[in-house]
């Protein structure tokens, strides 16, 4: 099992964006996090396609897009035209998680499906088959800067016994709240992809990247 830091630049400074995400991948930030929201499955609005698209040739990390909208379905064709290699949509916004989850794997993308933390890790469970990336938000979708939920951490638990148990080759990412103080809880529950966002971009994003790495190193 791979462990991988996603930094999230909806906490990046948009006047240097392209600096600081080289920041992050020189010091071997191996994703990059995009946090799409639509104002209404969330209440805030971030970025969407073209601003993805405009990264795409500046780096070579991996571009995760996390979808929280109202019915991705909609979006994801141009999300992987952009140059997204993962595409995440939330369990609670799709009508039909299936046909959702089906497109995305026509499209040659990997496949992610996100929960938020008043889903239960059962309600997951006919998807897993369908999946590369189970994502559990450990704060409310929607704002950056929040406190991560302890509670998570059972939630991280019982899924990584799950994919244990079925021999399901499905990484697990855990999004909200982490900073260096707190990602050891998080990777010893069993996840292995870390986003961070305002803990990576702050005033030295080399430097809290690197501090990042050296502990989700410890991991490999």
């Amino acid at each position: 099992m791979e462990y991988i830091l996603a930094p999230s630049i909806l906490a990046a400074d948009f006047t240097k964006l392209g600096e600081e995400i080289k920041g992050t991948e020189e010091q071997g930030a191996k994703f990059l996090h995009f946090d799409v929201m639509d104002g209404m499955f969330v209440p805030s609005i971030s970025f969407g396609i073209p601003v993805l698209q405009s990264i795409r040739p500046a780096t070579q990390q991996v571009l995760d897009a996390h979808l929280m909208i109202e019915e991705p379905i909609r979006y994801v064709e141009e999300f992987a035209k952009a140059g997204a290699d993962y595409i995440t949509v939330h369990l609670e916004a799709c009508s039909d998680v299936k046909a959702t989850l089906q497109k995305i794997r026509d499209l040659h993308v990997k496949v992610g499906i996100s929960i938020k933390p008043n889903t239960p890790v059962s309600a997951l469970e006919a998807y897993l088959p369908m999946v590369d990336m189970v994502l559990i938000m450990s704060v409310e979708p929607g704002f950056g800067g929040q406190k991560f939920m302890e509670s998570s951490l059972g939630k991280i638990r019982e899924l990584r016994n799950i994919i244990s148990e079925h021999q399901y080759k499905i990484d697990i990412q855990v999004d909200g709240g982490i900073k260096v103080d707190n990602v050891e809880k998080v990777l010893d529950a069993g996840a292995n992809i870390i986003v961070a966002g305002s803990a990576v971009f702050n005033e030295d994003v080399a430097g809290s990247t690197k501090k990042f790495m050296e502990i989700i190193g410890r991991y490999e």
